[in-house]
């Protein structure tokens, strides 16, 4: 999928979503044009973020414009609920998640994994925006610089807890704290599950990593040798 189509996506998705918000029955007084228009300002910046999610969870840009569109029209019919001050985007992406679990659970399709499938370069790429370099760990590093079909085989091989932690925090950039509200975990777990996952990680991007001359952090000397 080309890079270009994903403003597209998006730039529909925002104008049906703002078209609905804008609609009689959304903005009823004025009370609900002020929600309306506190819950555009703080939200709709996420939806690119939101949208490159639903590109890994879906797999198809019409269904992942529809998902986006799904989660800010269930976020701001809650968003009465969310407790100003605390963490908007993370909120965002559990609604997003629990929205596309319950979406495919109803078409009796496959539970939710990590959308890792079909992840493309540019999907990685993409979320590299979001993370930032300096405190990027080895693993995220690895995953940036290596050949999506690598990263997605051996995510593949961690195991769901474990991969889902490495998946938010390394693959679409989260913090801790915006990891565990989102798998509705303590930030303890989180992080175990995560030093886990990228353990696991490292172990099996070693081999390609050597061979490529791309070093990867907590490696043996064993596993450095030729």
């Amino acid at each position: 999928m080309p890079t270009a189509t994903l403003p597209v996506a998006l730039s529909a998705t925002a104008a049906a979503t703002t078209a609905t918000l804008d609609s009689p029955a959304m903005t009823s007084d004025q009370t609900d044009a002020a929600k309306r228009d506190d819950f555009a300002e703080q939200a709709m910046q996420y939806a690119d973020q939101l949208y490159g999610a639903a590109m890994r969870m879906t797999r198809n840009p019409a269904d992942a414009a529809d998902l986006v569109q799904d989660t800010l029209l269930k976020a701001y019919a809650a968003y009465g609920s969310f407790k100003q001050g605390t963490n908007l985007r993370a909120w965002l992406y559990r609604i997003q998640t629990n929205t596309y679990i319950n979406t495919y659970r109803k078409q009796q399709r496959r539970p939710f994994e990590a959308p890792l499938d079909d992840l493309e370069d540019w999907q990685v790429g993409d979320a590299e925006s979001f993370t930032a370099t300096a405190s990027r760990s080895a693993e995220a590093e690895a995953i940036h610089r290596m050949p999506s079909g690598i990263v997605k085989d051996a995510l593949q091989q961690v195991p769901e807890d474990f991969r889902m932690a490495v998946y938010w925090v390394d693959v679409e950039g989260l913090s801790y704290a915006e990891t565990a509200e989102v798998m509705e975990s303590p930030v303890g777990t989180v992080m175990s599950r995560l030093h886990r996952g990228r353990k696991l990680l490292r172990g099996l991007l070693a081999d390609y990593a050597r061979e490529q001359g791309i070093a990867v952090q907590g490696t043996t000397e064993k596993e450095k040798k030729p």
